[in-house]
């Protein structure tokens, strides 16, 4: 039995005649924290989009814990179950308040009794360190706390696999160290991580490996500590002297 838990074997996408992903060959491991990098339109949130399906691939197989995501909205759903997303907007329900956003998803989808969601949701809070906003509402947050919040409610459902869309890129400078301080533990607790992500101080501290994606392609692809200390690629070094 391998602990492979996502691979993508020559996947493509095209966005009418834009090709935006390229014959995408990943794995990725259970428990692994994959950083992805590169410059804007390179086709990164595009990558993990189509691991939850969504974005759909119009060529290429991709195998999620075991299941291929096919037309079969049965697979869609399974799959949405075990992967938890975090994009860069919080996209939190305004007029709920945080503890009612997070028990939604385990409530109606996976049938838990409010109760015990409840109790799921207080323990995700204190996790991400907001238990104490759990009866306020978005709009009384901080972006930093609401992004934890939307962290929270992802972790509500239990996921096998968390995946992060650039959780960073619409907060002030100030709140950015919360929301990776709170990746940073979930990371330690042996989550399967794949993060999108400019910020290069948390590639260093949490990823495994660091991938580089260049014009819908994987450019480069090593171990954290190659990644950054002997670049193969001309491209990655480049961008690499730009963000660093």
């Amino acid at each position: 039995m391998s602990d492979k838990i996502i691979e993508m074997v020559d996947v493509s996408k095209w966005f009418d005649d834009f090709q935006v992903l390229k014959n995408i060959n990943l794995e990725v491991l259970l428990k692994q924290k994959i950083v992805v990098c590169g410059p804007s339109g390179s086709g990164k949130s595009t990558l993990i989009r189509c691991i939850n399906r969504l974005e759909e691939h119009q060529k290429g197989k991709i195998v999620v814990d075991g299941i291929e995501l096919s037309e079969s909205t049965k697979n869609i759903e399974k799959i949405r179950a075990e992967v938890g997303m975090v994009f860069q907007q919080f996209n939190l329900f305004p007029h709920l308040s945080i503890v009612d956003n997070c028990t939604l998803a385990p409530i109606w989808v996976k049938k838990l009794p409010k109760k015990q969601a409840e109790g799921l949701a207080l323990n995700e809070l204190k996790k991400v360190k907001i238990l104490d906003q759990a009866k306020k509402f978005p709009g009384q947050l901080s972006g930093g706390q609401q992004q934890r919040a939307a962290i929270a409610r992802a972790l509500c459902m239990q996921p096998k696999i968390m995946l992060f869309d650039e959780p960073t890129s619409a907060l002030d400078p100030e709140m950015i160290k919360e929301v990776l301080d709170a990746m940073v533990d979930l990371a330690k607790e042996g989550m399967t991580m794949i993060v999108v992500t400019h910020e290069m101080g948390f590639a260093k501290e949490v990823a495994d490996e660091v991938i580089f994606m260049d014009e819908g392609m994987i450019v480069e692809k090593a171990a954290t500590k190659e990644f950054f200390a002997n670049p193969k690629s001309d491209r990655t070094k480049l961008f690499l002297s730009q963000i660093l």
